[in-house]
């Protein structure tokens, strides 16, 4: 694990010391640890908010069942044959 650290002014940290306590955390890098899981989780979300409204106004919906599968498979398999 690497060490990082990190200047706060009083009222921050005063803030994290108060979350630390409140919340059960053992210190204020779990605290932090917690907060930048908590963040890359809701940033996922976006991510994905942001592909399904792509997809959803990309055009009409198509049926992806087995058949569909199957021409990609075998489009696929035709396509690198050659190669």
């Amino acid at each position: 694990m690497t060490t990082m650290n990190i200047s706060l002014p009083d009222t921050m940290r005063d803030f994290v010391d108060a979350q630390v306590r409140e919340h059960g955390y053992s210190t204020s890098s779990e605290y932090v640890r917690d907060l930048i899981r908590t963040d890359r989780v809701r940033q996922g979300e976006q991510r994905l908010a942001a592909l399904m409204r792509e997809g959803l106004e990309s055009g009409p919906a198509i049926p992806v069942d087995a058949a569909y599968w199957a021409d990609k498979r075998a489009e696929f398999t035709q396509k690198h044959s050659r190669q």
